[in-house]
């Protein structure tokens, strides 16, 4: 990229207007000069393809780093938006991004699993995880994220365990012997008593 700056007598530090007024001014020099007679006329003409292409490259090279750092400054909205706890503003950022690359999905799944969509978030970790493997900050999220769900569930079964013992509690009568059971005899002794009456007639 240097040598297109040389080409405009600029260094890589030049501001875009000092990139404009040098093309403009060298674009005109070489697009007068070119219509000269003899070698003068093939060098300006030359020079003007050389100018052309140096000043396109350099308008290129920059608008690409300005998108990326759009996108960059995008994701820290982004990452802001979650922390202030403002989850559907960051959302809705986060739709605005067509490439989704796996910084994409590991912020759609901290969003999910703010949302507490746990089983969502898990699945975008696992894509940001297969995407970029290496990457220890997704690593230890899935660890963790691994660790309240197991967690999770531990207190699922442990509370239906409480609520079978207490409606097993709640049944019992004195002496230990379980309502349903008492029921079932009570029942029994019933059509015994019917089946006697019937007899005995």
């Amino acid at each position: 990229m240097q040598e297109f700056y040389k080409i405009l007598g600029l260094t890589e530090n030049a501001t875009d207007e000092e990139v404009e007024v040098a093309y403009r001014s060298l674009k005109e020099k070489y697009s007068n000069e070119r219509f000269c007679e003899g070698e003068v006329g093939n060098i300006a003409a030359r020079n003007l393809t050389k100018v052309e292409t140096a000043y396109h490259e350099i308008i290129a090279s920059r608008k690409k780093v300005n998108a990326d750092n759009f996108y960059d400054n995008d994701y820290s909205d982004v990452e802001k938006f979650i922390r202030s706890g403002n989850i559907a503003l960051a959302q809705e950022r986060l739709d605005d991004f067509t490439d989704r690359d796996a910084e994409w999905h590991y912020l759609q799944s901290v969003i999910f699993y703010k949302k507490n969509w746990i089983n969502e978030s898990k699945k975008q970790l696992e894509i940001a995880i297969s995407m970029d493997p290496h990457n220890q900050k997704y690593s230890e999220s899935f660890s963790k994220l691994k660790q309240k769900m197991e967690y999770n569930d531990r207190q699922f079964r442990s509370e239906n365990a409480y609520s079978q013992d207490a409606n097993q509690q709640a049944n019992r009568q004195m002496g230990g012997v379980d309502t349903n059971s008492c029921l079932s005899f009570c029942a029994t002794w019933c059509c015994m008593d019917m089946l006697c009456s019937i007899c005995c007639r």
